[in-house]
């Protein structure tokens, strides 16, 4: 595994590399979450280097990434992974996003459908409003002091008391990371662009139906604290073909809980599965025929109603 980094925007990305960098060698893309970075993927990231061209990316504002100026949407997310792709010389991939990093490979697969050859999302984000409490609250306006103090405070922990060690640790490792003042700031925008007091603002509920034409695999942890498990049995019924996997005994960190079984799983689904290849007339089709049938829908609600 090799580290490395490329400027996009005059900014700094940081990001991992493993495997063999033939072209023909099929492209895992690995997305973290909300103050993680690209070494969370380090139990896995030589197992799949087995069989394909591992990325492992730190996301703007994470890890050794710098700190974007104040965008930190999905869609600016998902654009960075674009230009980190193009400039990596890897058309597509198949993008694996965590959490966060899975709310933005939905986003990065409807921006850019024919750079996503396949879709797994481990405990993702973006798909329904319910989340943990410490990330609502550090949505407040005055969250900011806070945060750092609890960054000192899981800085100098060696471990946090109580409850499963990987998610814990997790926490504790992610917090750490924020008594930096540009990871907190990041964090913060992070937060603000996706979470609000009451939950998730950000949904791609709504464009799931898209996600048919991408063979999608979800993979969740069956003790998830942080984004539950309901989130992922939904999305699986409302994505037409895709996989569900549930992880017994693991929580919100599945591939640090059960990297072999992960990393297998992934492999498996990618061995047994032809890559994407959507065209652009094909997914105007997909488009027109949701309008089509939602336009549908609601004339009958109308008559029903009339």
């Amino acid at each position: 595994m090799q580290s490395g980094s490329v400027v996009i925007h005059g900014r700094q990305v940081a990001f991992r590399v493993a495997g063999d960098d033939d072209p023909g060698t099929p492209t895992a893309l690995l997305v973290h979450g909300i103050t993680q970075d690209s070494g969370t993927w380090t139990p896995i990231i030589d197992r799949l280097a087995s069989r394909t061209r591992v990325v492992a990316v730190d996301l703007p504002g994470h890890g050794g990434s710098d700190n974007p100026a104040g965008d930190h949407s999905m869609g600016a997310y998902a654009s960075t992974l674009r230009d980190l792709m193009h400039l990596l010389g890897r058309p597509s991939a198949t993008v694996v996003g965590h959490s966060l990093g899975g709310g933005v490979a939905l986003q990065f697969a409807y921006q850019f459908p024919e750079m996503v050859d396949r879709l797994v999302l481990v405990d993702a984000g973006g798909l329904g409003p319910e989340v943990s409490p410490l990330l609502r609250a550090a949505s407040l306006p005055l969250a900011s002091p806070v945060i750092a103090g609890l960054a000192r405070v899981a800085r100098a922990a060696g471990r946090l008391p109580g409850g499963r060690g990987t998610d814990l640790d997790g926490i504790r490792q992610g917090l750490a990371g924020l008594v930096d003042p540009d990871a907190r700031r990041a964090f913060v925008g992070t937060v603000r662009a996706t979470i609000g007091p009451r939950g998730q603002r950000v949904s791609a509920t709504d464009k799931l139906y898209l996600a048919r034409e991408v063979p999608t695999l979800l993979l969740w942890g069956a003790d998830d604290p942080v984004i539950p498990l309901a989130h992922g049995r939904a999305a699986h019924e409302r994505i037409a073909g895709s996989e569900i996997e549930v992880i017994e005994g693991a929580g919100h960190f599945p591939h640090l809980d059960e990297p072999d079984r992960v990393a297998a799983r992934i492999l498996t689904f990618v061995d047994a599965t032809d890559p994407s290849d959507i065209t652009s007339a094909e997914w105007a089709a997909v488009l027109r025929a949701e309008a089509e049938a939602t336009a549908g829908a609601d004339v009958q609600a109308g008559a029903t109603r009339g």
